[in-house]
């Protein structure tokens, strides 16, 4: 299974550990989105900044 992951808030005054989750997500800026393979390591760094990112299931990839 795959989820698409959209970067919707700003990194803008958050942690730098926050930052660099973001950026090894693969986004960077507000809109850009990524589709992720759904991994117990994947779903760790979302944890770690659900609050800047939304977060969807995609079927039939």
């Amino acid at each position: 299974m795959k989820i698409k992951v959209t970067q919707i808030r700003s990194t803008i005054k958050r942690k730098d550990a926050h930052k660099r989750v973001i950026e090894s997500l693969g986004l960077g800026r507000i809109g850009k989105s990524r589709i992720h393979d759904d991994s117990p390591c994947i779903r760790g760094m979302i944890n770690k900044v659900s609050y800047l990112l939304e977060v969807e299931d995609v079927q039939g990839e």
